[in-house]
C-alpha cells in the first residue's frame, strides 16, 4: 500500500460521522454492506466498511478494480443504482454482480475539494431491494456529498495546519470551519425533512417504515450537527446559548427526553422517578438535551440487560437529577477525561456519536450554574447535575440586602 493511499484512507478514518452514515445507509436500503471505497485507475481499497453480510472486507483491503461497477462510475463519474440484476437490461448478464452476487448495489461518486475522483458511497445486497425511488437516490446523493464535504474539511484543516505553526489559531480557523459547514449542511438536511413529512402525507402505507428510517437519519444527523455547532460555539467564546424562563412544569421536558429515548432504544429499559410539580428557572429545551445526552450515554455503556434509573427531586431549594446505569466501575482516571470534548474510551466498542454528548451536558449545567458530577462503583454509575430552584434564587434575590 503507497503511502499517498495511506493518508486517503486515514481521512476517510478521521471523519467521525462516516461510521453514522453508513449505518443509516444500510437502514434506509435494507443493504446489508456498505462502504466508502478510494478508487484510482488500478486500484479499489476500503477506506470505511459497514458489513452485515459476512463479505470479509475490512479497511485498507483491496478488490480487482476491473472486477467492480466503481470502476464504471470512476470512468463516467456518474452514479450506478440498481434495484434488481435479473431485471436490468444493462446489467443482468454483467460479471460484476455474478463474481460479488449481489442483485441491489449502488455506487455514487465521491470527490476531493479540487474536484477530482476520490472513490465512492457503494453497497450491495444478494436481495432486490428499491433503490431507484426519488426520496431514497436523493438520500444517497446527499450522503455522498456530505463525505465529500467532509472529505474537503480534512483537506483544508491539513492545510491549515501545515500553514500554521500557531496551535491556538489553527484551531480557532478549524472550528469556524466546522461551524460554517455545519451550517451548509443544515439545508439540504431541512429539504430531506420537509420532503419525508410531504410524503408520509401522501405515500402509500407500504413505504412508511422506509420513511421513519428516513426521518430517524435525519434526525440523527441533525443532532450531530447540533453537537459540534453547541461545541464550536462554547469553543469560540459564545457558550452554550440559553432561552431562560421560570419553567412551572419540568417534569414535561424531563419526561419528553425519556420517552425520546424510549423510541430510538425500544429494547432498553428505563425506570423514571420524576415529581410533577417541579419548577425551575431555566431553558427547558436545554434540559431536554442535557437528560437526554446523559440517558443515551447510560443506555449506550450501561449493563445492556439492566435497567436505567432516571430521578429527580427537589430538597433544600436545590433541584437534583440523577441517571444510574448498572455495569462496571470507570476507573477515576477516565472519570477525569469523561468531560472533555471529542473524548472515547479506546476500550468501549461504542461508534455512535462525535464525543461531544458529556461535554455538551456539562456546558448546560454550568451554564444554568449548575454542577454536573459523576460517581462509579463496582455495580453502578450515576450522573448528577444540580442546580438552585427558581424559588430559592428569588427568595435569595428579595433577601439580598440594598
Amino acid at each position: 500500500m503507497t503511502l499517498s493511499l495511506e493518508k486517503d484512507i486515514a481521512a476517510v478514518e478521521k471523519i467521525a460521522a462516516v461510521p453514522t452514515i453508513l449505518e443509516a445507509v444500510s437502514e434506509i436500503t435494507g443493504l446489508g454492506f456498505v462502504c466508502v471505497a478510494r478508487v484510482t485507475a488500478d486500484s479499489w481499497h476500503t477506506c470505511a466498511v459497514l458489513d452485515k453480510l459476512g463479505f470479509g472486507l475490512k479497511v485498507g483491503d483491496a478488490l480487482d478494480v476491473t472486477t467492480t461497477l466503481c470502476e464504471e462510475v470512476r470512468d463516467t463519474n456518474a452514479a450506478i443504482i440498481i434495484d434488481s440484476v435479473r431485471d436490468s437490461a444493462q446489467y443482468c448478464d454483467h460479471q460484476t454482480p455474478r463474481i460479488y452476487g449481489f442483485q441491489s448495489y449502488f455506487s455514487i461518486p465521491l470527490h476531493r475539494p479540487s474536484g477530482e475522483y476520490f472513490g465512492t458511497l457503494c453497497g450491495l445486497d444478494p436481495n432486490k431491494a428499491e433503490l431507484t425511488q426519488s426520496s431514497t437516490s436523493k438520500t444517497l446523493s446527499l450522503f455522498a456529498e456530505l463525505i465529500s464535504r467532509q472529505l474537503a474539511a480534512e483537506s483544508a484543516m491539513r492545510t491549515t495546519q501545515t500553514a500554521l505553526s500557531d496551535e491556538k489559531e489553527t484551531s480557532k480557523l478549524r472550528e469556524q470551519f466546522i461551524a460554517m459547514l455545519g451550517h451548509d449542511i443544515r439545508t439540504p438536511l431541512s429539504t430531506i425533512s420537509n420532503g419525508t413529512e410531504i410524503l408520509k402525507q401522501q405515500a402509500p402505507p407500504a413505504i412508511a417504515p422506509l420513511l421513519a428510517i428516513m426521518q430517524r437519519s435525519v434526525q440523527r444527523i441533525a443532532a450531530l450537527i447540533d453537537d459540534v455547532t453547541d461545541f464550536t460555539r462554547g469553543r469560540m467564546g459564545g457558550g452554550i446559548s440559553l432561552n431562560i424562563r421560570h419553567e412551572k412544569s419540568v417534569a414535561e421536558f424531563l419526561y419528553q427526553a425519556v420517552e425520546e429515548l424510549r423510541g430510538v432504544y425500544p429494547g432498553r429499559e428505563i425506570v423514571s422517578d420524576i415529581p410533577v410539580d417541579i419548577s425551575l428557572l431555566c431553558d427547558g429545551q436545554r434540559m431536554v438535551q442535557l437528560l437526554s445526552n446523559l440517558l443515551k450515554n447510560a443506555i449506550v455503556h450501561g449493563n445492556q440487560a439492566a435497567p436505567v434509573y432516571v430521578n429527580a427531586k427537589i430538597s433544600n431549594g436545590i433541584f437534583e437529577l440523577a441517571i444510574t446505569n448498572s455495569g462496571t466501575a470507570i476507573p477515576e482516571e477516565i472519570q477525569a477525561k469523561l468531560f472533555k470534548p471529542f473524548w472515547k474510551s479506546t476500550t468501549a466498542n461504542v461508534s455512535e456519536g462525535l464525543g461531544l454528548g458529556l461535554f455538551i451536558a456539562s456546558e448546560i449545567a454550568v451554564s444554568h450554574g449548575g454542577t454536573l458530577e459523576v460517581a462509579s462503583s463496582a455495580t453502578a454509575t450515576t450522573f448528577t447535575y444540580r442546580c438552585r430552584t427558581a424559588d430559592f434564587v428569588e427568595r435569595r434575590i428579595e433577601a439580598r440586602p440594598f
